[in-house]
């Protein structure tokens, strides 16, 4: 019975490390995956990587050397009929020096270019492009006051040149993090942090919220678009021009009239209507096209989403300060051809 009982457990032991092995390993080296800081896109991330790899080897060979000590410990001096006891070594000078030294120079070989690279990846340069980034519950807002732009869901930033990113919080903690171009940074309520983000070439990043924030923590999205130069340049240009008219009797116009009864308590669409900065607001609705994702980037945009969004937020995103506006579907439709006339 005890055999079978051992040779169940084996198994199960084998099956466990195989399925966290697998796991582990489920996004290391795909390049596409949504959250792989082990595919550095930009200097800064490079730096953290540079970083990682010798300290992973480094614990690798301490990790091997000492298990693989205690494995031999246990078969080599393991109780036996007969056997005397090991010459005990406690109170050596020498080996208790020793293997408290080699500790201190390996802790402290990592501990010194660590140490150095915190301060270098949250220390902005002279010449860094500033854009304040501000964490609401469940979404990012991002300021540009070099061109008075104010966006949200999406961070839009020039590839090839460092961004200085300052951020806060309007609410909660929050913490920042796009793998691809830096690690992870606190969002603090009444407090300013910076972070140093640059993407090598053009491309989209994606991120996340990585401090618990509330029940849509997990749907609190980030995403970098880093354009080139001349496209960065156009869609700032773009930025800063109001919304167009709707033509009179579309349906568009009657999304308009939607919009103005039920939204512009929260929402901004210039000219029609600014909410306050200093208030609480939803992001900034000017250019809604101009974005990829919707709902704080919880959703891709599609109709399909949009509708869904639109007819119970609540239920997107629980929790959401945009409550259920019980609009019906034909107001659905008309705000929807509205909001797709805002590029």
């Amino acid at each position: 019975m005890l055999p079978t009982r051992r040779k169940k457990l084996g198994r199960l032991l084998v099956l466990t490390a195989l399925a966290i092995s697998l796991a582990s390993c489920s996004i290391i080296g795909i390049p596409d995956s949504p959250l792989n800081s082990l595919d550095p896109q930009g200097p800064f991330a490079e730096r953290i990587d540079n970083l990682f790899w010798p300290v992973f080897w480094v614990a690798t060979v301490v990790f091997v050397l000492v298990e693989g000590a205690m494995v031999v410990s246990l078969f080599l001096f393991r109780d036996r009929p007969g056997r005397k006891e090991p010459r005990q070594i406690h109170g050596n000078n020498k080996l208790e020096i020793m293997w408290t030294i080699i500790p201190a120079v390996i802790l402290a070989s990592i501990a010194i270019p660590t140490v150095r690279g915190i301060t270098d990846l949250t220390e902005c340069g002279a010449d860094a492009y500033p854009i304040q980034v501000i964490g609401h519950q469940w979404w990012f807002e991002y300021r540009y006051p070099q061109e008075e732009v104010v966006t949200g869901t999406e961070l839009v930033m020039p590839a090839g040149r460092e961004v200085c990113a300052t951020m806060t919080s309007e609410d909660v903690l929050h913490n920042f993090w796009i793998p691809a171009l830096n690690g992870k940074r606190y969002l603090v309520p009444g407090q300013e942090t910076q972070l140093r983000l640059e993407a090598f070439e053009p491309g989209t990043f994606i991120g996340q919220c990585a401090e618990f924030c509330g029940l849509s923590h997990s749907l609190m999205r980030a995403r970098a678009v880093a354009l080139t130069e001349d496209e960065f340049a156009s869609w700032v240009s773009s930025q800063q021009e109001p919304a167009a008219q709707p033509a009179e009797g579309s349906e568009a116009a009657a999304g308009l009239e939607v919009f103005l009864n039920r939204c512009t308590q929260c929402h901004t669409v210039d000219p029609f209507n600014v909410v306050a900065l200093d208030e609480f607001s939803g992001p900034d609705l000017t250019h809604f096209m101009s974005r990829d994702t919707i709902a704080g980037g919880a959703l891709e945009y599609s109709r399909e989403n949009l509708t869904r969004w639109l007819a119970n937020p609540p239920e997107v995103k629980p929790g959401s300060y945009m409550p259920d506006l019980g609009l019906t579907q034909e107001e659905i439709d008309s705000l929807i051809a509205f909001l797709e006339t805002l590029e």
